[in-house]
């Protein structure tokens, strides 16, 4: 049902065609990139993590990157504990492998990380281990309702930034 959901909210976008289901599992990264045929930079994916005030948050990163512990604290006044599995069914109503920043079942904040800045677009699951979505960074912002842009991540390529990724 998770899909649905993400169906339901990207209706008010007019935007729900747009979802792309596929027969293989793209529940990964890696995954996800060898089914999209495109780098695993751009998968965009939802990391869910404890939040200070004792709910959750989402934060929504380029493939390539990592938590960065120590801005991650100075950013959310927390350090990153993800959540438990059966808590992220219960904040987003998406099972792990196609949890997305659409159609939670909680009014969980979404924040997402500028690793996502180098490229024209990236691609989100869409509720289900085998769901994406390709969006422009405005898009993903608009649609996920997100609170704003975070630098919480370390493992990328900073340098792009200044010119833009090659969308491969």
């Amino acid at each position: 049902m998770s899909i649905q959901s993400v169906k339901e909210h990207l209706k008010q976008f007019n935007y729900e065609k747009h979802i792309l289901e596929f027969q293989e599992s793209s529940a990964t990264v890696e995954q996800a990139a060898n089914v999209l045929g495109v780098i695993p930079a751009r998968i965009a994916k939802t990391l869910s993590f404890n939040a200070a005030n004792g709910g959750a948050l989402l934060v929504v990163a380029a493939g390539d990157a990592k938590i960065d512990n120590a801005k991650f604290k100075v950013t959310f006044e927390t350090k990153a504990k993800m959540l438990t599995a059966d808590d992220v069914v219960t904040y987003t109503g998406h099972q792990i492998g196609g949890v997305c920043p659409f159609g939670l079942t909680a009014d969980v904040p979404v924040f997402l990380d500028i690793s996502m800045k180098r490229f024209t677009t990236v691609f989100p699951a869409c509720g289900s281990a085998n769901s994406a979505i390709e969006l422009t960074c405005e898009q993903l912002e608009q649609f996920s309702f997100a609170q704003g842009w975070v630098d919480v991540c370390k493992g990328w390529d900073y340098t792009l930034l200044q010119g833009g990724a090659d969308n491969v």
